[in-house]
């Protein structure tokens, strides 16, 4: 076991390494598709903008470290609904189903939809949209994971995700792999180090009947010609993270300090933290920040490559039903935007089984 646990640590050091030294490439920035990978939609993570990539445990690990996954210990059902940067009529749903199959192993299923409402139809004749006419663009994501706890210390997981995108004559179809480690260790298992690998998958490519323009040939007669439109990658990324734990008052109150890397294929890199308090697990206040190259130099969102301005905030509160059985919990993120008025997220999680240090005494 000592062996393995120094294999680990040598892995961490020589990806995290690496990582620093091929971080980003900026001529490829803006050519990958389906985007939305990037987004992670649950309230407890979304207060820290993501940076707990060492710590994330349950479904909610299934976006940012799937290697999480297998600290369930029975059954999670979890609910969350995003106002995306709010007053762009952008909204998210997802849902997720994580069960505990037998002695160290979790499989899961999470999904989900981004809508973006009605939009006009524009034409030639209307290219004002003033057609009456409007179309519902689609985006959902579905993925299955399953993570394995080989000892108290190693935990992996590995995930595929279903990507769809689609209007009603034009979609695009495509398959991705996540694989995340996270390791424990410490007197009271207080230090965490994580390492996951995402969105690693098939070239995608739009087609349908919106692909399709009729022509007249030179005979007179009409042509339906079908346009083909270029493949474009996922946008995969490396997400390296590390999280300590400081327990006070016999572990009733709990201080946790996070910082995090993320290495991304076709956009910026981030760097980032976050600072967790936690009373008992049952009620949780977060905060972190995420950097990015330019994000700080401009208040200006025309001179910034994202809308997001770093900061994010979230509380969560655990209700125990009885002593080591289900609790019911809520969470709330908040992520800082200009422009737009931010990204809110509401969740709601049950657990048919508490956490052993759960308290309710």
């Amino acid at each position: 076991m000592r062996k393995i646990n120094i294999l680990l640590f040598s892995l961490f050091l020589f990806v995290a390494t690496a990582a620093n030294i091929w971080a980003g490439n900026r001529d490829r920035a803006g050519q990958a598709g389906a985007t939305e990978l990037l987004i992670n939609p649950w309230g407890q993570s979304g207060g820290f903008h993501g940076m707990n990539s060492s710590t994330v445990k349950g479904i909610e690990a299934m976006r940012s470290n799937v290697g999480g996954l297998a600290f369930l210990n029975k059954t999670q059902v979890v609910f969350a609904n995003s106002q995306y940067l709010k007053g762009s009529d952008i909204s998210i749903n997802a849902f997720g189903f994580a069960q505990r199959i037998g002695e160290g192993s979790v499989i899961g299923l999470s999904m989900m939809s981004m809508g973006f409402g009605e939009i006009p139809i524009t034409t030639i004749d209307a290219p004002e949209g003033n057609s009456g006419a409007t179309f519902r663009p689609q985006l959902l994501n579905v993925s299955i994971g399953y993570a394995r706890s080989f000892s108290e210390s190693i935990h992996v997981g590995f995930m595929g995700t279903l990507v769809n995108e689609s209007i009603s004559d034009v979609k695009a179809s495509g398959i991705c792999m996540d694989m995340g480690i996270q390791y424990v260790t410490g007197k009271d298992n207080n230090m965490h180090f994580g390492i996951a690998l995402r969105n690693i998958g098939t070239p995608m490519r739009f087609s349908g009947d919106g692909m399709a323009i009729q022509l007249t040939s030179p005979q007179g007669y009409n042509l339906t010609v079908q346009q083909r439109s270029e493949k474009f990658e996922m946008p995969s990324q490396l997400n390296i993270g590390a999280g300590y734990d400081f327990l006070l008052a016999a572990k009733k109150h709990r201080i946790t300090l996070l910082a995090n890397f993320t290495s991304n294929s076709f956009t910026k890199d981030f760097i980032g933290g976050g600072l967790e308090y936690a009373y008992k697990e049952m009620f949780m206040l977060r905060g972190g920040y995420r950097y990015e190259n330019g994000i700080s130099g401009s208040l200006n969102p025309n001179e910034r490559s994202s809308a997001y301005t770093g900061l994010s905030a979230g509380v969560s509160v655990n209700v125990p039903l009885k002593k080591d059985g289900p609790r019911i919990g809520v969470d709330y993120s908040f992520k800082a935007s200009n422009p737009y008025q931010g990204t809110h997220t509401l969740g709601v999680r049950l657990d048919l089984a508490a956490s052993p240090d759960l308290e309710t005494e």
